[in-house]
């Protein structure tokens, strides 16, 4: 309602209803309708604790979780100029670069705060390596602060941790990206990860749902150049392979790469065992094994 119209234009009253729903604002007194269309100033979100509620606000500069601060204090930038725009002397360069040292130093004193600041560089690295996005790296260094939150770092090296938070995290949007890969990257064993993440798992009652072998078939298939109707083959292999249940037990990698090279047989674009379990990062052992269960049980006449 505006500040001008303040009187009902029928009656003169100054008592409204604001209707939310349908977006009016009526008489109280005659039930005139006074406004319609109106803006709901109020958000468009709902929260129903105060963690989410600070999840959700938007005013204000937006919390970075990648910076051990979350990137709420001030920073000093690096342009060394004065309020008009000109160069400051080269005293005065040497006194803003003794600030800003003592600043960084002090903006990270707590063993906490050097703990993510070790961790996330080492996320930045990671994430850098495997093109994962921006939002990937927010959401983990956030899983990976409630793990630290909840003192479950204690005994672990915080490589192994922040891992496990983004295989964790991986495996939640779908992206095909493998312990091997990881290990690799990172310098820790695949079984540390492995155990540091259904460690993870089970103490922050995180649901991750199973791996799903069709993610991996375009990025397998893009290494060794295969089309695009080889892929959709491999991916209604797959699709008739979880269907009856056959991927219980069996890793997900294998599984892709089995069928993959079954769609490219198929499909009259051939690939060596050895060339698709070098893009699967996996033993020709494994292919041959997977592809003899699928033929089987499958029916396959190749």
């Amino acid at each position: 309602m505006s500040k001008n119209e303040t009187k009902c234009p029928n009656c003169d009253s100054t008592k409204f209803i604001s209707d939310t729903k349908r977006a009016e604002v009526v008489c109280k007194e005659c039930g005139c309708l006074v406004e319609q269309s109106t803006i709901d100033p109020g958000p468009e979100w709902r929260a129903f604790n105060s963690e989410e509620r600070d999840e959700k606000a938007r005013a204000g500069g937006p919390l970075i979780f990648m910076k051990p601060d979350k990137g709420l204090t001030t920073q000093i930038d690096r342009f060394d100029v004065d309020g008009k725009g000109n160069h400051i002397s080269g005293e005065s360069v040497m006194h803003m670069n003794n600030l800003r040292k003592w600043h960084q130093r002090a903006s990270i004193s707590s063993s906490l705060e050097r703990n993510l600041k070790t961790a996330f560089r080492e996320l930045r690295r990671i994430t850098s390596a495997l093109e994962l996005p921006q939002s990937v790296r927010e959401e983990t260094a956030k899983l990976y602060r409630k793990a630290v939150k909840k003192g479950l770092t204690r005994g672990r090296l915080i490589e192994e941790v922040l891992v496990a938070t983004l295989y964790i995290v991986c495996r939640k949007r779908k992206i095909p990206r493998t312990l091997k890969e990881l290990s690799e990257l990172s310098g820790v064993e695949e079984k540390d990860i492995g155990k540091t993440y259904r460690f993870l798992k089970a103490e922050m009652d995180i649901d991750v749902p199973l791996a799903d072998p069709t993610c991996y078939i375009p990025r397998f298939a893009s290494k060794i150049n295969l089309s695009g109707e080889v892929q959709e083959e491999a991916k209604r292999i797959l699709e008739k392979v979880i269907e009856r249940g056959l991927i219980s037990g069996k890793g997900p990698t294998g599984v892709a790469a089995a069928s993959l090279y079954i769609a490219a047989v198929k499909c009259d674009e051939r690939r060596t065992q050895k060339q698709v379990a070098e893009s699967a990062g996996i033993t020709e052992v494994t292919i041959r094994n997977r592809y003899k269960e699928l033929k089987e049980k499958m029916n396959l006449d190749i």
